[in-house]
């Protein structure tokens, strides 16, 4: 591998989260059944006419921006002629050469380095159908069509081949996701097909600046499958170099079972889809007053929202950059900082206990069952003394489970920490006076059997003893 150097570029359809599709008013809801979020011009019935959502173009705006391109003040729509079952018009109405946006960039970071990835263009289209296989694509006897996703309004973001490895296709896949989450125009559900990646690889020698015969893999719909697919391509086109042979252009799929890339097609060039400009839809001027007030309603993304919290909460930046990876999550430590002003705190608890159960249940933090304000009441309870920590840790679980206030479940479990020091007292004279080896082990200098009588007092009290008056008695009593 060391001969070869591996260039890689991302093809990646975002569907945008508008009510009706882009071109008719048919819904864009997902699911439904099959072929009932239709209308005669989505599956391109003769006579009908296609009118441009207007929420598509801001939001394809919206989203160039956020990525750092410029925005064409002339555009148009394109036919993109093919014939494949999911297309009811056997053409893709998309952009060619007058896109809506060029020229933008991502800063990836990966092992502490910065590393900048150009984006060559970001164009509207319509989405296609969906092939329902029975098992996949290479194996299926037939394959039924649902045009229920026809229509619906996508931006295509082309990268530059600037990536170098598996890992930063992956880096740069989940920084977009995240711009693209934060600025609201999609929702990006990769398990739904809002966001699908083609990956575009080649090698070449190492000392070349020549572009090497590259291979397209469709439809990547998971960073794991991208980053894996990405891997097999690289061991397989380095052992058909190696052997001699050549790479042949075309486009592969990824067979997740499998672990492999199967061949699917021999690649298409541009002029293969005899592009040509939309008869039924005018060309667009873009009025530079709308982009510049699109540009000043975007929100604070992720690397300027990553940076206020190592500034102004003075997180670490490893907090900071976990945090801030979904909008989601950001909003939600927000709102349990805004009830809990500790910043750190609720960052331990937020990345430790609360990511730990979200990701054990598969449960997405839009859907957790504990609210910021509950959070916050939780570690007051602690700062009040009225649970230990080990306590709020188990309440914390219930609370997880069952939606309850903190409080609820103190009171209904009776986990009221006890801080009477009379009624520690006698509990610590009945675990010194049962275990005189570990006095004795304590005196002679062994500071490990202090840990030992600890839990003992914890394990008596049933964890609900305060851990620093249980700490302060025994050394009194040992010392």
């Amino acid at each position: 591998m060391a001969q070869y150097e591996t260039v890689i570029g991302l093809e990646v359809h975002i569907e945008l989260k508008t009510r009706s599709k882009v071109f008719c008013d048919s819904t864009t809801e997902f699911g439904g059944d099959p072929n009932t979020h239709v209308c005669p011009v989505c599956l391109g019935l003769p006579g009908t006419l296609p009118v441009v959502n207007k929420t598509v173009v801001e939001y394809a705006i919206r989203a160039a921006l956020a990525i750092n391109c410029s925005i064409a003040e002339f555009s148009k729509f394109d036919r993109k002629n093919y014939y494949y079952p999911d297309m009811p018009k056997n053409y893709q109405i998309s952009q060619y050469d007058l896109p809506i946006a060029l020229g933008g960039y991502l800063d990836i970071e990966l092992d502490g380095d910065t590393r900048r990835v150009g984006i060559t263009r970001l164009h509207m289209e319509e989405d296609t159908g969906k092939l329902v296989h029975q098992g996949t694509i290479t194996t299926t006897p037939f394959s039924l069509v649902d045009y229920n996703r026809a229509g619906v309004p996508l931006i295509e973001i082309v990268s530059e081949p600037d990536m170098r490895s598996p890992e930063e296709a992956r880096r740069y896949l989940e920084k977009l996701k995240a711009i693209i989450q934060y600025t609201g125009v999609s929702d990006c559900k990769m398990e739904e097909g809002s966001l699908r990646c083609d990956a575009n690889i080649s090698l070449r020698p190492v000392s070349s600046t020549e572009l090497g015969t590259k291979t397209e893999i469709k439809n990547l719909n998971s960073f794991r499958a991208l980053q894996r697919a990405l891997s097999y391509e690289i061991e397989r086109q380095t052992k058909v170099l190696g052997e001699g042979g050549r790479i042949v252009q075309e486009t592969r799929t990824w067979d997740e079972g499998k672990g492999i890339t199967l061949p699917l097609r021999s690649k298409e060039f541009a002029h293969d889809y005899r592009y040509f400009p939309d008869p039924d839809l005018v060309p667009m001027i873009i009025d530079r007053e709308w982009v510049e007030d699109i540009r000043s309603s975007l929100p604070e993304l992720p690397d300027d929202r990553r940076q206020r919290y190592i500034g102004e909460y003075g997180l670490p930046e490893y907090d900071a950059t976990i945090l801030t990876d979904t909008k989601e999550l950001a909003d939600y430590f927000e709102d349990c900082v805004n009830a809990y002003p500790n910043p750190k705190v609720v960052s331990n608890w937020v990345m430790g206990d609360l990511t730990r159960l979200l990701n054990s249940g598969a449960v997405d933090i839009t859907e957790c069952s504990i609210g910021p304000e509950q959070l916050a009441l939780l570690l007051q309870l602690m700062d009040k003394g009225t649970i230990s920590g080990k306590i709020a840790k188990a309440v914390f679980e219930e609370m997880f489970a069952t939606g309850k206030d903190p409080e609820v479940i103190v009171r209904d479990k009776g986990l009221v920490q006890i801080s009477d020091e009379g009624a520690i007292v006698a509990i610590v004279d009945e675990i010194l006076a049962g275990n005189p080896k570990s006095v004795e082990d304590f005196r002679a200098g062994k500071e490990k059997a202090l840990g030992f009588l600890v839990g003992q007092v914890m394990k008596a009290t049933k964890g609900k003893a305060n851990p620093d008056l249980v700490n302060r008695l025994l050394k009194e009593k040992l010392q």
